[in-house]
């Protein structure tokens, strides 16, 4: 007996297959759609600009700026009825979730660097002419003086209360609040369940997932060029970054010259009173908050190169980029691929 072909049985497997394929492209369709259209914010806080870029269904600019306002609430040296500020002129010494916060995680720094991270700094920054200016370089009897009111052990948090050694004691957190203010951005993006962002503020970075493109957000880190407008924008590298928080802190932009030529740099030794003067050109941290990132950078351009290498080898959590002068050229050290 002869059995007759079924003509139809070839076609099963390509049924299958269009079946299979066409429930993945649904299903991928399904998924970009619950990410939401990319969509972008910008504006100006803490006396700089921020800009946001985020795929979602949703318009969190509103939530971004309550986030930022809370930051400034707590945080500003600018606004006198700001937590620090009520703290700083002896108003008030009850510390706010934020304020607490950012604190505590200010003197761990303190600790972990020997006390180059230091938010009562603020009087010598002021005296050398930067933050609050007066226009006017302070001599040794001055910063002498000054001294005697710096030092992140003289204030402590007891119970939700500030307590300093000295009422004339004051906090500034300025080397720490941008970073702050984005962790603060990325919790919201978090919180509504958005996979892909990049905040940026005055050069502070978190970034997480994928860009438009789907690829890694690409950040530049700019070449230590002295520009005191901070209109350059001339990068050393642009790296590729994913799933993590980005400072920088540098002298090349926020400095002045004297009348007889000298050179003075913002970042104040906290335990000298005076400027640095190393070879350390800047200092870009990636670690796993952008406060902490923050804290870290500024840390490290009062320590110098070896003071940084030396803080490194106890917080593996931490990578750097650090742009060094050797002779008449920088060069490069860095843990981060």
């Amino acid at each position: 007996m002869i059995l007759k072909e079924k003509p139809w049985l070839w076609r099963i497997p390509f049924l299958v297959l269009l079946v299979v394929g066409s429930v993945w492209a649904i299903k991928k369709n399904r998924t970009q759609a619950e990410k939401g259209v990319w969509q972008s914010a910008e504006g100006t806080v803490f006396g700089t600009v921020y800009h946001a870029t985020y795929q979602s269904d949703k318009d969190l600019h509103s939530e971004l700026l309550a986030a930022l306002d809370s930051v400034d609430a707590s945080l500003s040296m600018f606004n006198p009825q700001s937590t620090v500020s009520l703290i700083n002129s002896n108003k008030s010494d009850s510390a706010d979730s934020l304020f607490t916060h950012v604190f505590t995680l200010a003197q761990k720094v303190s600790g972990k660097t020997g006390g180059a991270f230091d938010v009562t700094v603020a009087p010598l920054v002021n005296a050398w002419g930067f933050g609050f200016k007066n226009g006017t370089l302070p001599d040794s009897l001055q910063v002498d003086s000054i001294l005697q009111y710096v030092g992140w052990q003289r204030v402590a948090l007891q119970e939700g209360r500030v307590v300093k050694d000295d009422p004339n004691i004051v906090m500034d957190f300025s080397a720490i609040a941008k970073g702050f203010g984005c962790d603060r951005v990325a919790e919201v993006f978090r919180r509504h369940g958005v996979q892909n962002f990049m905040i940026e503020i005055g050069g502070e970075v978190v970034v997480q997932g994928k860009n438009k493109k789907g690829e890694p957000w690409r950040v530049g880190v700019n070449k230590p060029v002295d520009d005191a407008s901070s209109s350059s924008t001339e990068l050393e590298e642009v790296l590729s970054l994913t799933d993590c928080a980005m400072a920088t802190s540098g002298n090349y932009r926020n400095f002045y010259t004297t009348d007889d030529g000298r050179r003075v740099a913002h970042t104040i030794d906290p335990h000298t009173g005076y400027p640095v003067q190393h070879s350390l050109l800047s200092a870009t941290v990636f670690a796993p908050t952008c406060a902490e990132a923050d804290a870290f950078a500024t840390s490290f351009m009062v320590l110098g190169l070896e003071g940084a290498k030396e803080v490194l080898k106890q917080q593996r959590q931490l990578k750097v980029f650090l742009i060094y002068a050797d002779g008449k050229e920088n060069k490069v050290y860095r843990t981060i691929e």
